[in-house]
């Protein structure tokens, strides 16, 4: 009997035969996260439904020195959830329970696999709501959040994950069970709980978090302004900043996000404009309007062609959508496209857009974008076809786009996490006195790189041995055959 079969008989055990997925085409479906340009298939899927089980499942994993790594919804773009070859996917799906919501001193405790807007949906009865929000709220789970330290629209005025964690109980990758923070935001001794928030799985598994909940702002209001270049829009942002307003949120879109967009929700967004800024601001009512009519004032100064004011909750829901649906529209306009999320500072937006454009005329690939151009965090989508041989070109594009960022005086990754897909330019971004700073603490929680490895630093492995593009066999693209 192999490890692997020995190991599966004892995930059995913990979790019940149904609780364990062997059968080669169902372990298929977690091949890959929202990275789909890079696949392997795991030996085996677990699907625990507590966090006692998740403890029973990687000490045993632990015991047997295979590998394993966390999963959540799937919806990473870092391939961050990239599975081991003869290792173990911990599927967190069926851990759904909001454990409980606090009105009082307002938090809620939750297990990880509870979507971040349901988070909002329990606490909405209370008048309070969860501030990060990813584009992908609706499907992606916090422990996700948790792992990449997400961020979303309205992290400009309200912060990421991090800002929101109090506490969470963690399974180590030995097994044991700790919890890290508390109650308030500050603790006594080292900041455990904000080196796990943001370590992409590699420290642990995460089986329930503490969030902090904020009151609902007495006004919102939301404006969707057009401009005659992304460049225009972006000068609009830095001088929004610049004038001392800090709105909830500053998202741009240029043309082929807008085109992408419109043919997938038809928001009412102008399908013939060059770049659309959405501005959000909330707080104290008259605060709130007497800052919305300066933004307004700020747009027309940029040039702006056409400002449309939400005159409703649901018309700024309506506006919300077409920003929101923005990645998984580009479907709609390429077969297949990388996302990047580096940032730079506000102040070289226009220099960066400027030179990712020349970057993709440069490398005959189309780059479509859309933004939190209020903290700098671009998400540039390099568009192309696996199937015409553009795979190796679009990928060298969108790491170079990424080290652009760190030549502007940026980061790497604003919140997708650095997974596998920019472990390899971790070196551009930090000095090897870093890096071997960063694997110290690393293997202070896993010294024997069970949990989540190849990810996030780079190895010889990762960088030398990548794993190549999934490419399907002519005979399985034509339904010959099948792969099992």
């Amino acid at each position: 009997m192999t490890v692997i079969e020995r190991l599966r008989t004892s995930l059995q055990d913990i979790v019940g035969p149904g609780g364990v997925i062997a059968e080669p085409s169902e372990l298929r479906t977690y091949e890959c996260d929202g990275l789909t340009g890079y696949r392997v298939t795991p030996a085996l899927v677990v699907l625990p439904t507590s966090g006692k089980e998740v403890a029973a499942v990687v000490a045993a994993c632990h015991q047997a020195k295979v590998p394993f790594v966390a999963r959540g919804a799937g919806t990473g773009l870092s391939g961050g959830a990239l599975p081991v070859a003869e290792g173990i996917v911990v599927s967190l799906q069926r851990m759904r329970s909001i454990i409980g919501v606090d009105p009082v001193n307002r938090t809620a405790t939750v297990e990880p696999g509870v979507t971040n807007l349901a988070i909002s949906r329990a606490a909405s009865p209370h008048d309070l709501y969860y501030a990060p929000d990813p584009s992908s709220q609706q499907v992606c789970t916090i422990g996700g959040n948790v792992a990449e330290n997400s961020g979303g629209a309205h992290c400009l005025k309200y912060g990421f994950t991090t800002h929101h964690v109090l506490a969470m109980e963690v399974v180590l990758p030995d097994g044991a069970v700790v919890t890290l923070g508390g109650p308030s935001p500050e603790v006594a001794g080292p900041d455990l709980r904000g080196v796990v928030v943001g370590s992409e799985g590699t420290l642990g598994i995460v089986t329930s978090i503490v969030v902090r909940l904020l009151r609902k702002p007495e006004s919102v209001r939301t404006l969707l302004a057009d401009f005659p270049s992304i460049e225009q829009a972006g000068h609009t942002v830095t001088d929004i900043i610049g004038a001392g307003i800090v709105p909830a949120a500053m998202e741009i879109m240029d043309h082929l996000a807008i085109v992408a967009s419109e043919a997938a929700v038809g928001a009412g967004y102008t399908l013939e404009t060059p770049a659309a800024l959405v501005v959000e601001l909330d707080g104290p009512a008259d605060e709130c309007a007497g800052l919305f009519e300066a933004v307004q004032k700020i747009c027309e100064a940029n040039g702006t062609t056409k400002i449309r004011v939400a005159a409703d909750d649901v018309e700024r829901a309506r506006i919300w959508t077409g920003r929101k649906a923005a990645f998984a529209a580009v479907g709609r306009i390429s077969p297949d496209y990388f996302v990047q999320d580096g940032v730079v500072p506000r102040t070289r937006l226009s220099e960066a857009l400027h030179r990712i454009g020349a970057m993709g005329d440069e490398a005959g690939l189309r780059v479509a974008n859309v933004f939190h151009a209020g903290d700098g965090n671009l998400h540039p989508l390099v568009l192309y076809d696996e199937k015409q041989g553009e795979h190796e070109r679009a990928e060298k594009l969108s790491k170079e786009i990424a080290e652009l960022c760190v030549e502007l005086g940026g980061s790497l990754s604003g919140e997708h996490g650095i997974g596998t897909d920019k472990a390899c330019s971790m070196p551009v971004m930090f000095g090897e006195d870093d890096l071997a700073t960063m694997d110290r603490v690393r293997r202070a929680f896993d010294p024997d790189g069970v949990c989540n490895p190849g990810k996030v630093l780079p190895t010889p492995r990762l960088c030398g041995e990548r794993p190549g593009p999934f490419r399907p066999h002519p005979l399985e693209a034509a339904g010959v055959i099948e792969r099992l």
